[in-house]
């Protein structure tokens, strides 16, 4: 029996979750004031490049940290990475923790800027 690779189980991961394209994202956004955008990337790569509105919170303390921003499990939260693979660990994460309404802006942080614009 072989190991699963990562790009096996993130796509595993993504098929149960709410995947969202940038524009779709920011429309609701622009529908749920009390959302949160987090960006689960490593700090050193916010500080490149950072769409607006974003929090960073890096995948690796994401559970430990998002309590400091809500602890209400109907919070809307929208994920993002680089390409989407970490944005999808997270969310899964997240679920586990009990938010009920998490999804992932599943595409590059280039397009999320571009449709968030640049911070």
């Amino acid at each position: 029996m072989s190991i699963r690779t990562l790009p096996e189980i993130v796509a595993e991961t993504k098929a149960n979750l709410h995947c969202l394209t940038p524009e779709a994202a920011r429309g609701m956004l622009e529908d749920e004031p009390n959302a949160l955008v987090i960006d689960v990337r490593e700090p050193g790569e916010v500080s490149e490049k950072q769409a607006a509105g974003t929090i960073n919170l890096p995948r690796g303390i994401l559970e430990m940290k998002i309590p400091e921003y809500t602890t209400d499990p109907d919070t809307p939260i929208f994920l993002h990475c680089a390409t989407g693979g970490r944005a999808a660990m997270a969310a899964e994460a997240l679920e586990r923790m009990g938010f009920r309404k998490v999804s992932i802006i599943d595409c590059s942080c280039d397009e999320v800027m571009q449709a968030l614009g640049a911070a």
